[in-house]
């Protein structure tokens, strides 16, 4: 994998994958950016959201479970001396849809944390992820319905 990241000015950049594909980088105000990008730890929780995010909602259609709306928020905690790296991470799985399995859920965010999101592997090994989720049913027009939280927690080693 090769990415690059270009100066535009001040703390502003823009990060390139491989293929040309970019987003935008910089500071925040405070530390003498404009704040007119992505600051680079949240890319780094980004990826982390997104990893997962891939592999739960691809582990789900194969499971074919009725999914009509997933979403991934993660909530990542900081050191608060530099080099302020992240100390705690809970990622939380919100799954709307018909009849969604819980089973089906644990097991996806199972693979997920165990076997195929490289960021999760890594980070993990650093600090502590919790890995929550929500099934709600999807009732049409109206607000989803909640049916289940739970938590998953990996089998000690």
């Amino acid at each position: 994998m090769d990415v690059k990241v270009i100066w535009k000015d001040g703390l502003a950049f823009l990060g390139q994958n491989e293929n040309g594909l970019g987003v935008n980088l910089d500071g925040e105000p405070a530390a003498g950016g404009q704040g007119e990008g992505l600051r680079p730890m949240q890319m780094i929780a980004l990826g982390l959201a997104g990893c997962t995010a891939m592999d739960v909602i691809a582990i789900l259609q194969k499971k074919r479970q009725a999914v009509t709306r997933f979403e991934v928020q993660a909530h990542l905690e900081r050191a608060t001396e530099h080099p302020r790296v992240f100390t705690h991470a809970v990622i939380e799985y919100h799954v709307t849809g018909h009849n969604v399995d819980e089973a089906a859920v644990v097991r996806a965010i199972e693979l997920s944390a165990t076997r195929y999101c490289p960021a999760q592997a890594m980070l993990s090994k650093v600090f502590p992820i919790e890995l929550k989720y929500h099934i709600y049913e999807d009732q049409g027009e109206g607000a989803p319905l909640l049916i289940k939280s739970g938590e998953y927690v990996p089998a000690p080693a």
